[in-house]
C-alpha cells in the first residue's frame, strides 16, 4: 500500500473515488515524521507489490492501511499498493493474470480455484470468523434455529448457494420457498418484522439502526458452526514459489499491521482509509473495529495462541467436508492444494496485543 495507495483503482461500477491529494499529504507527513525520528540507515530498494481488496476501503481492511501508515511494510522491505475493490471489482482475475501479487480472498474461492485447476494459494486467514450474519427484528426469534420460521429469507445469490445450503442441512425447517433475492436495499426487511436478511456484521446492523431507529438482532453464522475462513491473503502459487521471501515478508508485515491497528494507535491508518473511500465515516470505522473485537473476528480460536492469520489443516478439512455434505462441493477435491500454513501460526504479534 505504499507507492500508489492514493491512486483510486476500481472498476467502472465503483461508486466512490479516491482522494490522491489527501493521501499524498498524509503520506508526506508520515514520511517526514519518520525522517525526524528514525535512526539513519542505508537506503534500500523496496520490493513493489500490489494487494487487491474485495471491497471499498473500510475498517475491515485496516491492518493493511496500518502497515503503510506506521512504516511496517517499509521496515519489511516492501512498497505496497492497495487496490481497493468494489462492485464487480476485478481483483481475482487480476491475481490470476499477474496484474496483482496478492488478493483478499476466502475459503470458498480458494477451494473453487483448486476445483478449476487455477493455482492460487492462501497464505493467511486474517479473519478467523466470516463476518456474514443474518438479521432479524428485535425480539422476534429466541434462537438461530427459530429463524426458520421467518416469513422470508432475504439472501444474496452466493449465500443462497453456500451457507443457506449448510443451514438447510443443519436445520431442515429452513425451506427454499421462503427465499427472496437480496437487492442490497433494506426496504423489504424493514417492511416485514418477521423477515430475516443477510448482512455483514460490521456494516448492515449500523445501517439499519441509522435508517430505522432500532438495532436488529444479529446472528453470526460463524458462531452457529459455519467455519469458513475469511479475508485471506491469496497469491498465485507459481509466483510464491519464485518469490517466497517477498510472500513471507508481506504476510508477516500484514499480521503486525493488523495487531497494531486493533491494539495500537490507528488514527493515521483510518485517515488513509477515508482518503481512499471518502464516503467512509469515523463512526462507521469505530463500529467496525468494535464489532471485530467483540465477536472475535480477527482474534479467536487458533489465532489466540498462533497469532493473527493462523490456519490449520483440520479447520480447512472440516469446512470442506461440511460443504461436501450439503452438496456445495463434490468429494475428491484436494483441499490441501488451496492453502499453506508455512507463513502463519508462529505467534507473531502476540507480544503486541
Amino acid at each position: 500500500m505504499a507507492k500508489e495507495i492514493a491512486k483510486q483503482i476500481s472498476s467502472g461500477n465503483d461508486r466512490r473515488t479516491g482522494n490522491a491529494d489527501m493521501h499524498a499529504s498524509l503520506k508526506t507527513a508520515l514520511m517526514a515524521v519518520a525522517a525526524l525520528t528514525a535512526t539513519p540507515v542505508l537506503a534500500q530498494t523496496l520490493d513493489e507489490v500490489t494487494f487487491a481488496t474485495n471491497w471499498l476501503a473500510q475498517a475491515e481492511h485496516g491492518g493493511y492501511y496500518q502497515a503503510i501508515a506506521d512504516g511496517t511494510y517499509e521496515k519489511y522491505g516492501l512498497d505496497v499498493t492497495v487496490m481497493q475493490g468494489g462492485p464487480q471489482s476485478p481483483g481475482r482475475p487480476l491475481l490470476v493474470s499477474g496484474g496483482v501479487q496478492f488478493y483478499m480472498g476466502g475459503a470458498s474461492g480458494a477451494i473453487n480455484a483448486v476445483k478449476e485447476q487455477i493455482p492460487t494459494i492462501t497464505l493467511a486467514a486474517i479473519f478467523q470468523k466470516d463476518p456474514q450474519i443474518l438479521m432479524s427484528h428485535p425480539g422476534k426469534f429466541a434462537s438461530f434455529p427459530e429463524l426458520a420460521g421467518a416469513s422470508k429469507y432475504i439472501l444474496g445469490a452466493d449465500g443462497f448457494t453456500s451457507y443457506f445450503s449448510w443451514m438447510k442441512t443443519e436445520w431442515p425447517d429452513f425451506v427454499e420457498e421462503k427465499y427472496e433475492p437480496y437487492q442490497f436495499n433494506p426496504a423489504s426487511f424493514l417492511a416485514d418484522d418477521m423477515a430475516i436478511q443477510q448482512g455483514y456484521l460490521t456494516s448492515e446492523p449500523l445501517a439499519i439502526e441509522r435508517e430505522a431507529g432500532f438495532a436488529p438482532d444479529v446472528w453470526l453464522l460463524a458462531d452457529q458452526g459455519y467455519t469458513s475462513y475469511s479475508t485471506t491473503i491469496e497469491a498465485m502459487k507459481p509466483w510464491v514459489d519464485a518469490n517466497p521471501d517477498i510472500a513471507k515478508r508481506f504476510v508477516e508485515a500484514s499480521i503486525i499491521g493488523w495487531t497494531n491497528y486493533l491494539y495500537g494507535d490507528n488514527a493515521a491508518a483510518n485517515e488513509l482509509i477515508k482518503a481512499d473511500n471518502p464516503e467512509m465515516t469515523d463512526d462507521q470505522i469505530a463500529y467496525g473495529i468494535e464489532k471485530m473485537k467483540e465477536y472475535g473476528i480477527v482474534i479467536s480460536g487458533d489465532a489466540e495462541t498462533g497469532g493473527i492469520g493462523c490456519m490449520t489443516d483440520e479447520r480447512w478439512k472440516a469446512f470442506y467436508d461440511s460443504m461436501v455434505a450439503v452438496g456445495v462441493y463434490e468429494a475428491g477435491i484436494d483441499v490441501t492444494q488451496a492453502y499453506t500454513t508455512e507463513y502463519v501460526c508462529q505467534g507473531l504479534g502476540l507480544d503486541l496485543m
